[in-house]
């Protein structure tokens, strides 16, 4: 046989040939989203975006894979994207396996993997949130540093880490908020919602979360996926549930989306900059202008935050599937729906729905921050006959707050003070469940209610007293069980304080009672006692609402069901009220004493007095 030999030139050529072959069968970078799913989820069809440079120029996918199979392949505007549309049978087998997307003399090896159904491992998830439980809201930047080694992240565009600077990143994580859940589950807590834990890789103002740069990752300075299943997986095991803060109005501008579009449309575009007008009214106006509406929807809510096109079909797949995937990947229980108002509100309805067909016990609740019942309750479940009905189960009641904020900053009117929480309520028969209503004091975007009310201890119980006991779900935000301070002047920062002991080297730490002060520790005891009292009252989580009106500035209500029944009497006068039980004995007769739940001690049931500001709780007994 005849010997070959090549010149040195052309074995250099052919390694150099065969390295870049390989190169394109297995090395150009193409990311799927999402990159895995599971067998025998009812939505079992699903889009995958695939992004990388010239993925949009392949000529076909093919996939070999028992139970999947490609349906379609969408070609786009942007070159540097491609959508498949896959179907998984339930029976596909689960594993780890390519993509192969062919573009004539080369090969690309996409990833993707089916998982298991998540079967919780002795625990739940997907178990929503109702009236029986009580929120407790973290901004995981300002709660606790548990990882000190994610503060900052090489080669992520914010890069500040100053506890000085309420603008900066302070270092908290989700590890911080893991090593705390003892504390949380003392104080009473049920649920757990955390300001977006999603990858925001933006300049600056990253401590929020809202400005996302990539739906499928946890960002790494709070620990990244590993965190977030460690921290979910702990809650649970304390019957914690997790709630999940999620935006679908828009994204960040250095979304990977906005700096490389895969199509004109994929936000809303206007001839020049064009500002939401903040105005909700603009949707449900039967006299409103439909370029006002237009606005109000397709309007950027501040410049760097793009507004996604939901009614592009893509965009929909894309943010939709994304809520799925993240209930069963990390298992999420509930969904809190930033700037609900400012959504494609057909879209909203078809990706709720999306999320119940899939987990029927889940449950969502949208920030209404509107004014006016019938302009909140526009967004929810509702009894109006309307050209659109939202299947949306419960909102942020804003209206509620502003009628504890008038009770505890106005004189008694008939339609200031407290009876601007009487007339809310009144009007409560438009919520087809207003149970589902989130009931609050304030949260990360607000003045916190202990400052607005000049940090009065008697004023602040009786709103405390009030959040326990009305209808709705409770939640309470970081620090407000020890009377954290702030305003949103000069800006909202001041109202994102880090949690005093969440850092090594604080000086105080809040989280145990020898930390706190006298002061501190009775509000934090207070909220303990409500919270955990609650828990074991059907009357307040499941029971009806009694409420009667006011004549002076006292507030009588009661929660009962056939075997439980709870009188609530705040007094917001300046002056003592005389109470004559005989007013109430509709609820009343039968009963001949009441226990004080805040102090337990038992009394006669009969006539008294409600000194200014003077609140209570008391469980009736035969």
């Amino acid at each position: 046989m005849k010997k070959i030999f090549l010149p040195i030139y052309k074995i250099f050529f052919l390694i150099v040939g065969l390295s870049f072959l390989f190169y394109n069968l297995s090395a150009q970078k193409i990311d799927c989203y999402p990159g895995n799913w599971w067998p025998g989820l009812k939505h079992n069809k699903i889009q995958l975006m695939l992004h990388g440079t010239g993925i949009g120029n392949s000529d076909t996918v093919i996939v070999r894979r028992k139970g999947v199979a490609i349906q379609k392949i969408h070609k786009v505007e942007g070159k540097n994207y491609l959508f498949v549309d896959i179907i998984i049978s339930k029976d596909a087998p689960v594993g780890k396996f390519n993509l192969t997307a062919y573009q004539k003399k080369k090969q690309i090896k996409i990833p993707f993997e089916l998982k298991a159904r998540r079967t919780g491992n002795g625990t739940s998830f997907a178990q929503g949130v109702s009236s029986s439980d009580f929120i407790y809201l973290i901004m995981p930047d300002r709660f606790s540093d548990g990882d000190t080694t994610n503060n900052r992240v090489k080669g992520m565009r914010d890069q500040s880490l100053n506890r000085d600077s309420v603008f900066l990143r302070h270092g908290g994580d989700l590890k911080g908020v893991q090593n705390h859940l003892d504390y949380l589950q003392s104080l009473g807590v049920t649920a757990l919602w955390l300001n977006p834990v999603i990858e925001n890789d933006m300049p600056n103002r990253t401590e929020h979360g809202y400005a996302f740069t990539n739906q499928y990752k946890i960002d790494p300075r709070l620990g990244g996926e590993s965190a977030y299943h460690s921290l979910i997986d702990a809650a649970h095991k304390r019957g914690i549930k997790i709630i999940q803060d999620v935006v679908y109005n828009h994204v960040g501008s250095y979304h990977f989306t906005v700096l490389d579009p895969p199509m004109k449309d994929w936000l809303h575009q206007w001839p020049e900059y064009t500002n939401t007008t903040y105005k909700e009214q603009t949707i449900f106006d039967p006299h409103g202008s439909k370029l006002e509406r237009k606005k109000m929807q397709d309007g950027w809510f501040v410049p760097s935050m793009p507004d996604l096109n939901q009614e592009n079909p893509y965009v929909a797949n894309y943010l939709s599937q994304h809520a799925i995937w993240t209930v069963e990947e990390f298992g999420i229980d509930a969904w809190r729906i930033d700037t609900y108002a400012y959504n494609d509100l057909n879209f909203m309805n078809k990706c709720n729905q999306a999320l119940v067909e899939e987990y029927p016990k889940i449950f969502m609740f949208g920030e209404t921050y509107v004014h006016g019942v019938i302009n909140q309750s526009y967004f929810a479940k509702n009894i109006y006959d309307t050209p659109f009905k939202s299947n949306l189960p419960g909102v942020t009641d804003f209206q509620t707050l502003w009628a504890i904020i008038d009770a505890g900053t106005k004189d008694f009117g008939w339609t200031d003070g407290i009876n601007e929480m009487y007339n809310t309520l009144s009007n409560d028969f438009v919520y087809s469940n207003p149970m589902n209503n989130v009931i609050f004091l304030d949260n990360h975007d607000l003045s916190r209610y202990y400052s607005i009310i000049g940090a009065n201890f008697e004023k602040y119980k009786a709103a405390l007293v009030w959040l326990f006991t009305c209808r709705g779900i409770p939640q309470l935000y970081y620090g407000d069980e020890i009377g954290m301070k702030g305003f949103t002047y000069p800006n909202d920062g001041y109202v994102r304080l880090d949690f005093p002991g969440g850092w090594n080297g604080d000086p105080e730490n809040k989280f145990l009672s020898s930390g706190r002060t006298p002061g501190e520790d009775s509000i934090w005891n207070l909220v303990s006692t409500l919270a955990n009292f609650r828990k074991n009252a059907p009357a307040i989580k499941t029971g009806k609402m009694m409420q009667f009106t006011s004549s002076k500035g006292e507030y009588i209500y009661f929660r009962y069901d056939h075997n439980h029944t709870i009188m609530i009497a705040l007094n917001t006068a300046k002056e003592p009220v005389e109470i004559n039980l005989a007013e109430y004995n509709e609820l009343i007769r039968g009963f001949t004493k009441m226990k004080d739940v805040l102090t337990g001690e038992i009394v006669l049931l009969k006539d008294f007095t409600l000194k200014s500001w003077e609140s209570h709780v008391w469980e009736l007994i035969p």
